[in-house]
């Protein structure tokens, strides 16, 4: 039905060009603009119908309709080799994002940071990684005495 519809309206645009391109111009154009014909040298006067005029807003029509049902219309099951190479190629679970620079190799679940004062806790790593040395506490800072309110 897709491929149907979409033969009449390639078959439609095709002869709504050859149409458009038979008809006579208005002529004129830019020099029309020069003497004071009023607007029906502007616009060009009025035209008979002729069949080619009708011609042209009837295949204009019908190939407006034939677009609107076309995106309606579903295009069918089959699909194309590249399609089904897609589909197929696409993996069933997606992959763990990669990390940010910067950040950690291990999450902090499985490497905990040793407290200030705490004595570095070794912690065990499956054998195919290598264990990551534990976090340096940082220094204390110096100790300032507080200033004393005055009587």
């Amino acid at each position: 039905m897709f491929a149907f519809l979409l033969t009449v309206l390639i078959i439609d645009g095709l002869l709504l060009s050859v149409v458009v391109l038979l008809q006579a111009g208005q002529g004129g154009g830019l020099a029309s603009m020069g003497g004071g014909g009023g607007t029906d040298t502007v616009m060009g006067g009025r035209q008979a119908v002729t069949i080619l005029t009708k011609l042209t807003w009837w295949c204009g029509g019908i190939f407006l309709l034939l677009s609107l049902v076309l995106s309606f219309v579903p295009r069918g099951a089959s699909s194309s080799a590249i399609q089904e190479r897609l589909r197929a190629a696409t993996p069933a679970e997606p992959q763990q994002a990669p990390l940010p620079l910067g950040a950690p190799t291990q999450p902090a679940a499985q490497a905990p940071a040793a407290a200030p004062g705490a004595a570095p806790q070794k912690t065990t790593a499956p054998a195919a990684q290598t264990p990551v040395p534990p976090a340096k506490a940082p220094a204390p800072a110096a100790q300032t005495p507080a200033p004393q309110p005055k009587k």
